[in-house]
């Protein structure tokens, strides 16, 4: 099965998940990237970021040159902000015809789950999604045994 694995990190997580996952099956890769990329750094980031996604903002995105259509499969990941999925993953969203495709999704937190994958499920319903998954911050917690886990939930799609 094709498989292109569609993703927004902030601060890497969500980056290393990705990259982790996709050799692991030797899926593709696409990277999402605002074309204004949020500047803030400690608590700030929190503020702006989450204004973003309460806001429902939908950021220029960076030209994306991938056909959705050459995929059977979709792994769409994303960092949790305030509660939910990034505004960079918003505008992908917004700007793509993603219909009658299997969907994987996951997402990075640092504690908080929020409604992150449910806001997510209901954004692509239109879609059979296959399976969801959360991690916590392999960054800063329990990395190697994190990566097994994106491995061993990657493989199993």
């Amino acid at each position: 099965m094709k498989t292109l694995i569609i993703y927004y990190s902030f601060e890497g997580n969500v980056k290393l998940l990705s990259e982790t996952m996709a050799n692991e099956i030797k899926a593709d890769v696409l990277e999402l990237h605002p074309k204004q990329e949020l500047q803030s750094t400690g608590f700030m980031k929190y503020l702006w970021g989450g204004r973003q996604v309460i806001m429902k903002e939908e950021p220029e995105l960076e030209p994306i040159n991938t056909n959705l259509d050459d995929y059977e499969l979709l792994v769409i990941g994303t960092p949790v902000w305030a509660g939910s999925y990034t505004p960079a993953i918003r505008s992908f969203l917004s700007n793509n015809s993603i219909i009658n495709k299997k969907v994987a999704l996951f997402c990075s937190h640092e504690g908080g789950l929020g409604k992150t994958l449910n806001n997510l499920k209901n954004k692509l319903s239109s879609n059979q999604i296959i399976s969801t998954i959360d991690f916590m911050a392999p960054l800063k917690k329990n990395r190697e045994a994190t990566l097994e886990k994106a491995k061993t939930w990657i493989k199993s799609l």
